[in-house]
């Protein structure tokens, strides 16, 4: 892992260190620079750039995802919403919340 000063750390290495150079969608491990910084809540959909709307993403879930909000994108993914929980530790409780009511409106119209 790329050494860090506190003081001068970026968000975006900051946000890659605390979920440990991994995609909290497919668990995997990258570089830095193979990460990219994706929006929870996407900001054309009233998300911010704060710490807890965002996590590491690799480029391929990062596409997968677009635009969607991740309650969207997560409600029919059992394994990547499990990653999610799993390892994205630092969100807003309240996206993991949107998460949850998702997954179970998603089985009551089963």
């Amino acid at each position: 892992m790329p050494q860090f000063d506190r003081e001068t750390e970026t968000l975006r290495e900051k946000v890659f260190r605390r979920d440990a150079y991994r995609c909290v969608y497919c668990a995997e491990f990258f570089p830095s620079e193979a990460l990219t910084l994706d929006h929870v809540q996407p900001r054309m959909r009233g998300g911010d750039g704060s710490e807890g709307n965002l996590v590491a993403a690799c480029r391929a879930c990062n596409a997968d995802k677009g635009a969607a909000p991740a309650w969207a994108y997560l409600a029919e993914r059992p394994e990547q919403r499990e990653n999610f929980l799993r390892f994205a530790k630092g969100i807003w409780p309240r996206h993991r919340r949107a998460i949850m009511e998702a997954v179970q409106k998603q089985k009551s119209r089963k």
